[in-house]
């Protein structure tokens, strides 16, 4: 009996990376806010595999939420454009993580 081979999928993930020497973020910032694009057979393989891409990348992720797959973002009612679905068809067909955009935190000044 043969194993199936379960289906790939691309799953979406925001990912909060504190501060780590080398990490390349702006002085001043407190971390970063990561929009990743990643494939896996289910959402915990793919956050693992975000997790330890960002950590060899010397960043250093405190906290991944997950936004699901593209057909469940659909399902949901996001809006998702053609430059977004590049980049995830390119993370399914590469079986890679791909960061789509990094935002550089900075916490606010006490008032």
């Amino acid at each position: 009996m043969g194993q199936t081979k379960r289906q790939q999928a691309v799953f979406t993930l925001l990912v909060e990376v504190g501060r780590k020497a080398g990490d390349g973020l702006p002085d001043g910032a407190s971390g970063a806010a990561l929009v990743c694009y990643a494939s896996g057979v289910d959402e915990a393989e793919a956050v693992r595999e975000t997790v330890a891409v960002l950590k060899q990348a010397d960043l250093a992720p405190l906290d991944v939420s997950g936004y699901g797959t593209l057909d469940e973002r659909l399902a949901e009612g996001h809006d998702i454009p053609d430059e977004e679905r590049a980049l995830m068809d390119r993370a399914l067909a590469e079986n890679a993580v791909i960061v789509a955009q990094m935002t550089p935190l900075f916490d606010r000044p006490e008032a």
